[in-house]
């Protein structure tokens, strides 16, 4: 790998290990829906209106039923469970205004991250998301109400495909989580489409040389099953319409709000926060963007 394109990784991988995109500033003018679980009953229901700030949103319903199509093939019924009760706000923006994701505290699993990466995978680029629930529930299922929440925004119907891969993907992610952490689940995810981008492998054995070499040269340690599930996965998006140009745009757009995050008075008190646990690797960084 050339000394660029290290760079490059070690700018995504630290803006994925270290940093949430900071608020953008809303049009004047946009669309916003709140798709609400179906099992919730009204005093819930205006709870989370309340909780979300959704009082002016246009209201959908997700159904359990809607969350076993999506993720039934990937996760037991029993984790799924058998109510609907993950809620989100959606708001449309601008073009490349980009993704602004928060996940309150009841979302005990999926992160901010996590619903990045899939949005992206599915072809929400643009768009400001608010996830929450009134009880603790690991977060997987509110993906469904995100998209069909898209959908009704914006008149746009999801290839059927990518909703399911994205699913798909946030799954195998939080399957991965359990065993390296939510950080270093995300970033392997965000990397490997970022090398997908720059140099699609024609089979599967080239595919998994990427992953395996990725989760060598980063240190993620992944069980064989793990890497035959990302294998599929990716496979499975390259042989579908997915952007990977705009995949790999976004992955480049947040990489240098995090660099300038880094450069700021702000950034440069969070490292010193964190670099005693990190000394020679922050320093390493420190010396990347120095030259």
């Amino acid at each position: 790998m050339n000394k660029k394109k290290f760079k490059n990784l070690i700018i995504i991988f630290l803006a994925i290990l270290i940093f949430s995109i900071p608020n953008i500033s809303l049009a004047d003018e946009y669309t916003e829906i709140i798709s609400i679980g179906a099992d919730l009953n009204q005093d819930q229901r205006e709870q989370i209106i309340e909780k979300l700030d959704a009082k002016s949103a246009k209201i959908i319903e997700v159904t359990n039923e809607e969350e076993k199509l999506y993720l039934g093939d990937f996760i037991s019924e029993e984790k799924i469970g058998n109510q609907a009760l993950s809620c989100a706000k959606i708001e449309i923006l601008p073009e490349n205004k980009g993704l602004e994701i928060k996940v309150d505290d009841n979302i005990t699993f999926i992160t901010e991250k996590m619903y990045r990466n899939a949005l992206i995978t599915a072809g929400i680029i643009d768009a400001k998301v608010n996830v929450g629930a009134l009880q603790k529930v690991t977060g997987t299922g509110a993906l469904t109400g995100i998209l069909k929440a898209y959908e009704e925004a914006t008149g746009e119907v999801l290839d059927p495909d990518l909703k399911k891969i994205a699913n798909e993907e946030l799954v195998i992610t939080q399957d991965i989580a359990t065993t390296v952490g939510k950080e270093k689940a995300s970033e392997i995810i965000n990397i490997i489409k970022v090398k997908f981008s720059e140099n699609m492998p024609k089979t599967e054995n080239e595919a998994r040389d990427i992953i395996v070499n990725i989760s060598n040269e980063y240190n993620i340690e992944l069980t064989d099953k793990q890497i035959d599930k990302l294998t599929n996965l990716f496979m499975k998006m390259k042989d579908v319409d997915i952007d990977w140009e705009e995949v790999s745009k976004k992955a480049n757009d947040y990489a240098k709000k995090a660099k300038e995050f880094l450069e700021s008075e702000k950034g440069q008190s969070f490292l010193q926060s964190i670099k005693n646990g990190f000394v020679a690797f922050i320093d390493f960084i420190a010396s990347l963007f120095k030259k």
